[in-house]
């Protein structure tokens, strides 16, 4: 029993660390307002702009997108490559075996991406409004690029030329004879075409877009559980009432 009982605490120390190494920052909360349709039509422009180069969103179709407030004319002048249509799913421009050789897999499907990438840090949405604004530039990197939020990430930053290009400051801590970096800010090496508040601005709404395909339909949902929940107050107010005036004259 003792055996197993240390086995026990070996393993969930293991999966702690485990947990920790993944990225061990603070998770910043996302601004996630999906009922935001401006927000959410800026956060599918930059989607298409800057991410469906390389990631597909293989389970969600371009005239979802009506659902966010935008027309068909609208979906086919800003959203559309020459080649798509508007019934078509979002499909990545790069080719899958070029993918696989640059970058040493193919990129991750994005639709769900919010939903998959909860933790113990925060929602899914709240890692990826981490990630997308922790890159800094590290030339030991293939890439040229790396991430706090995901050490070693095999994915540049396909937002840089908005932020500019950073570099991570970290000062060498001591622990108990362990050397370990600590990140203690940023240096901005060249300027990017947003400030840093647009910027966060802009990685908000992509990941409120991200959030919000994730499940097209959650406003609908939560609009109908609301009025699920009234119709069942009101019915049960009814019952009380007629309850009372059925056994008014038995008791």
């Amino acid at each position: 029993m003792k055996k197993l009982i240390l086995t026990l605490v070996a393993a969930l120390g293991i999966m702690g660390g485990a947990q920790a190494s993944e990225g061990g920052i603070h998770w910043d909360k996302a601004p996630v307002n999906t009922g935001d349709t401006a927000s959410l039509q800026n956060g599918a422009k930059i989607f298409v702009n800057y991410c469906l180069s390389c990631h597909s969103a293989a389970f969600m179709r371009y005239n979802r997108l009506k659902d966010i407030g935008l027309t068909d004319q609208d979906i086919k002048d800003n959203l559309l490559f020459t080649t798509d249509k508007v019934g078509e799913t979002m499909k990545a421009a790069i080719n899958p075996k070029e993918a696989k050789e640059w970058f040493g897999a193919n990129p991750p499907d994005l639709t769900v991406i919010a939903r998959s990438r909860a933790g113990a840090g925060g929602s899914g949405a709240d890692y990826l409004y981490t990630f997308l604004r922790t890159f800094y530039r590290d030339d030991t990197k293939a890439t040229g690029w790396n991430n706090l939020a995901f050490p070693s990430v095999g994915m540049p930053h396909a937002l840089w030329e908005l932020q500019g290009e950073r570099r991570a400051i970290f000062e060498e801590h001591d622990d108990h004879g362990t050397k370990t970096q600590v990140f203690k800010g940023w240096e901005q090496i060249t300027p990017g075409k947003m400030t840093a508040v647009q910027y966060d601005q802009a990685v908000g709404d992509l990941v409120n877009y991200l959030q919000w395909m994730g499940e097209p339909a959650q406003n609908t949902r939560t609009k109908v559980g609301v009025g699920v929940l009234i119709f069942l107050a009101f019915f049960i107010f009814v019952a009380w009432r007629l309850n009372a005036a059925f056994w008014k004259d038995v008791k």
